[in-house]
């Protein structure tokens, strides 16, 4: 068992740490190239360097999503996959219709009387 855990913790900085690293480098002179492609001829602004992009970035980053903590997101879905779990084909025939009818504006079915 520690040695899986050794295993897995020596995978994660030796892959998945420089693979995110990479991956923001990319994404902050994306920024960079996309800021002094589009701005300056459109705006007659400056072109921005690479630290200022970043900059750019981070405080995008606090204007739109602000100082939240981590998404919810996984706790409707795993609450959602229990749910699922537990229906019978009948009561996910009608979910399924629901999302239908509420998605494709089209009449919601009749509900079925349960016993």
């Amino acid at each position: 068992m520690e040695n899986r855990r050794k295993r897995r913790l020596l995978r994660l900085v030796l892959f998945v740490l420089p693979g995110f690293l990479v991956l923001f480098a990319l994404m902050v002179w994306a920024v960079s190239a996309l800021w002094n492609w589009l701005m300056p001829p459109i705006f007659g602004v400056r072109a921005v360097t690479y630290w200022q992009a970043l900059g750019l970035l981070v405080l995008s980053w606090i204007l739109f999503r602000g100082f939240r903590g981590p998404s919810m997101a996984r706790s409707w879905r795993h609450d959602l996959r229990s749910r699922w779990r537990r229906m019978t084909p009948a009561e996910r025939e009608e979910f399924i219709q629901g999302l239908r009818a509420r998605y494709t504006g089209m009449e919601p079915p009749e509900p079925e009387a349960r016993l």
